[in-house]
């Protein structure tokens, strides 16, 4: 699709007796901008007194729209606009009538880089060291966004922006996404107007956990739902509702598609038309890749593959089966891009529709860090026995291949794809010592601020230059002080010098790059880097002292194939200096690679609302409380005591339950009989159903769990009471020990999201057709389980 610019944006006015003028001469420094001196007056008639002008704050005259699109878990080499082998069209549009930047970076993680990008200063600045979920109590890993970091969206909000954010959030600390909050790092108090989409770092596209604001957004009850197509819908809609009431105001979008992060979820029609297209296999992929990369000039002539790391296998070595399953797995990845791409463009021809494309800058970043290999060595149907420890088998997986990418999975694919598509660099997501891990192609457009068509700009630059390149583009000044609190700097430079001068001298000059070990630092070209552990790895290549350093001239080596490090040991032991004088500089010390040992929040310091608790009470009405805000069962014994009020006729629904199709638990009646089923990971089913139904009036149900203990994810014995006689009893001979979901919530009445028991269903069809007045949760055992899952997680 080749976008057409048709529209020019009004110049604004200062109020209704105002002048632009006046709005353009305000002291931006200081936010909110201050209001003017209230005047006193001693005239008794109001006809008799000059009104002074109104004090609305107006964007400095011609301020562009700003629309940030940003991919989730994509890689250099997958995008047609960057030489891959997966059609872009809405990228490609933008590309020829923009510029393409192929020297561009991120932080090799989510969260990192969302906090990063919005902010203009580096991820352990704004305290983002790794993801919510895994934040620590050390400074630079604190997951809290401090309030002396104001986010580019509250900088434009108060110079007179409307400001809207759409999808994917994943900078609000894990502890403060409950019901109780509190909301500051939340979207809608991080600068959003307006917000619509997940909290967390993934959902089910199918069936999503959403957000209008801070409100539960009840899904629709339409087998064709998809995620992407309704963020799309909600986008287009405001973009078109902020224009026709406001046409002189500009507007801040942040677009920020789930995918395409696994579950790898996407509608059938999609994937038909890449039947076939991933047959040659990751290796051949590879190649094919980088000689269109040449060919468009994307990438130097003369630049050769990076090394495949020998986790990887040979494509030629695969068996039969193995080559059917990874190729339908990239068929459905390539899809999930296809109709993401497709769906931006929805978003834009929206822009396009209210005249304003002319001047509107667009930044369409193709992903947050590289493609990711967490799928492992052959994917998952699943995702979650990922983090649960749990390995996937081929002959298991090709029992789900036809339903692969459907509301039945939650897939991700096979590592060897995830190298494919960060082609021509060696690694992946998570990997922030590598370019296949941080540098992501990006487009710039906006064609009343670039004469520049067409071209590629090859300066470095970073994910934290996007801010400061928004306020030079829009005429704004870096505040001071946000909201009462002095700022810190922004560490992003401007890339406005770049946009008509191709061979400008590069200005962001260093950059250290960090994630869990994996670290690297760049200076003037050069580039030296430790890789300390690869994604399926569990244990640590080295400890961090004895780590060992490659260097690289990335200036005549663009895929990072050449390790000077032998030839000239000065150069790198000045760059290894350079690296920690940066990291005490912006907070990277002390390093931290635990990995699953900062799931547990007492094992690394983090808030935890249910620290000490071993019982929780609740009652019909509450729900959404996502893992991370609910007592915690896993690896211990439990008992569940609900008060309910049957109807005549009978009851029917959920009492409580956590999770859904892909693992969790549930305490429900099923035709008036009491019931507990236990999902292993969607893989292994176990139910307790009393034989009798439950009479009308008030019952005490009780359902309690005899842990067997002895390490992480056992079985036990459940047994149900009614009004304190025993009615069924059953085992479960396995457990999750370390994760349900990222986006399942607990609910007390309902289930929300996907079933945990597909008879009894989810959303509006599981709500109990009684009352619950009370319920209450209780943990036993808690300070055994507690000690085990932390042994297990240093193992």
């Amino acid at each position: 699709m080749v976008l057409t610019a048709i529209g020019l944006i009004v110049p604004a006015v200062f109020g209704p007796t105002g002048t632009q003028e006046a709005a353009d001469k305000l002291d931006r420094t200081i936010l909110p901008i201050p209001e003017p001196k209230r005047p006193v007056y001693k005239e008794l008639d109001a006809r008799k007194v000059k009104a002074p002008p109104h004090d609305e704050v107006k964007a400095p005259s011609g301020a562009p729209n700003v629309v940030i699109v940003l991919i989730d878990d994509l890689g250099f080499g997958a995008t047609s606009t960057f030489g891959g082998p997966i059609v872009t069209p809405t990228l490609d549009g933008l590309a020829q009538n923009g510029l393409r930047y192929n020297n561009f970076h991120t932080t090799a993680l989510c969260s990192p880089t969302r906090a990063a990008l919005k902010s203009g200063r580096n991820h352990h600045t704004v305290n983002m060291g790794f993801i919510t979920e895994m934040a620590t109590s050390i400074p630079g890993a604190t997951g809290q966004i401090p309030n002396a970091t104001a986010p580019l969206a509250e900088m434009l909000r108060l110079n007179g922006y409307s400001t809207a954010a759409f999808g994917k959030w994943h900078e609000t600390a894990a502890w403060e996404t409950s019901v109780s909050g509190p909301f500051d790092r939340w979207p809608t108090h991080q600068g959003f107007d307006k917000f619509y989409g997940f909290i967390g770092g993934e959902t089910n596209q199918w069936a999503p956990f959403l957000f209008d604001g801070v409100t539960q957004v009840e899904l629709p009850d339409d087998p064709n739902y998809h995620f992407m197509t309704d963020m799309t819908d909600k986008a287009v809609a405001w973009i078109k509702y902020q224009k026709a009431l406001t046409p002189d105001k500009p507007f801040f979008v942040y677009f920020a598609p789930g995918a395409v992060h696994a579950p790898h979820h996407v509608p059938r029609e999609w994937i038909a038309r890449w039947k076939g297209k991933f047959d040659q296999g990751w290796d051949k992929l590879r190649e094919e890749t980088l000689a269109r990369q040449i060919k468009l000039g994307i990438v130097p002539a003369g630049t050769k593959l990076a090394q495949k790391p020998q986790a990887i296998r040979d494509w030629d070595m695969l068996s039969a089966d193995e080559k059917r399953l990874f190729t339908h797995q990239a068929e459905v990845f390539a899809a999930y891009l296809d109709y993401t791409d497709h769906e931006i463009g929805r978003m834009l021809k929206a822009v396009e529709a209210t005249g304003q494309l002319e001047n509107t800058l667009i930044f369409y970043i193709a992903g947050d860090n590289g493609t990711s290999a967490e799928g492992g060595e052959n994917g998952m149907f699943n995702e979650y026995t990922y983090f649960n420890g749990v390995r996937e088998e081929v002959p298991d997986l090709l029992k789900a291949l036809d339903a692969w990418g459907s509301p039945e999975t939650y897939p991700h694919m096979a590592a060897g794809w995830a190298l494919a598509f960060d082609a021509p660099f060696g690694w992946m997501k998570q990997v922030a010592s590598d370019f296949g891990g941080t540098r992501n192609g990006m487009v710039v457009h906006w064609p009343r601020g670039i004469k520049a068509k067409n071209e590629t700009r090859t300066q470095f630059s970073h994910v934290i230059d996007v801010a400061p390149t928004v306020l030079e583009a829009a005429d704004l000044p870096e505040p001071k002080v946000v909201d009462g609190t002095p700022q810190i700097p922004m560490e992003g430079v401007s890339m406005v010098y770049t946009f008509d001068n191709a061979k400008a001298n590069d200005r962001h000059v260093i950059q250290y790059f960090e994630i869990a070990g994996n670290r690297a630092i760049y200076h003037d070209g050069w580039f030296a880097r430790t890789i300390h552990r690869a994604p399926w790895e569990r244990e640590s290549r080295n400890p961090l002292q004895n780590d060992v350093w490659e260097l690289y001239d990335a200036r005549a080596d663009f895929s990072l194939t050449y390790d000077l490090a032998v030839k000239n040991p000065k150069k790198l032991a000045e760059m290894q200096a350079l690296f920690m004088k940066e990291a005490e500089k912006r907070h990277v010390l002390p390093l931290d690679d635990r990995l699953f040992e900062r799931a547990l929040a007492s094992a690394v310091g983090r808030p935890d609302l249910m620290a000490g608790r071993t019982s929780l009470t609740l009652a019909e009405g509450m729900t959404g409380m996502l893992e991370n805000v609910f007592l915690s069962v896993k690896n211990k014994s439990k008992t569940i005591t609900a008060e309910v009020e049957v109807p005549e006729g009978g009851a029917n629904g959920a009492i409580l339950v956590q999770g859904g199709r892909f693992g969790g638990w549930a305490l429900y009646v099923r035709d008036g009989k009491p019931a507990y089923d236990y999902n292993w990971l969607g893989m292994q089913r176990s139910s307790i159903v009393a034989t009798q139904p439950l009479a009308p009036g008030k019952a005490t149900i009780k359902f309690d769990f005899a842990y067997d203990g002895g390490g992480l994810g056992k079985g036990g014995m459940g047994t149900i009471f009614v009004n304190g006689q025993k009615v069924a009893e059953g085992r479960i001979e396995r457990t999750q020990p370390m994760m349900f979901s990222a986006d399942e919530t607990a609910d007390v009445g309902i289930d929300l999201g996907t079933p945990v028991v597909e008879a009894i269903g989810a959303e509006r069809k599981s709500r109990f057709t009684g009352h619950i007045p009370k319920v209450t949760i209780e943990t036993h055992d808690a300070r055994a389980a507690t000690d085990a899952a932390a042994q297990g997680t240093q193992k």
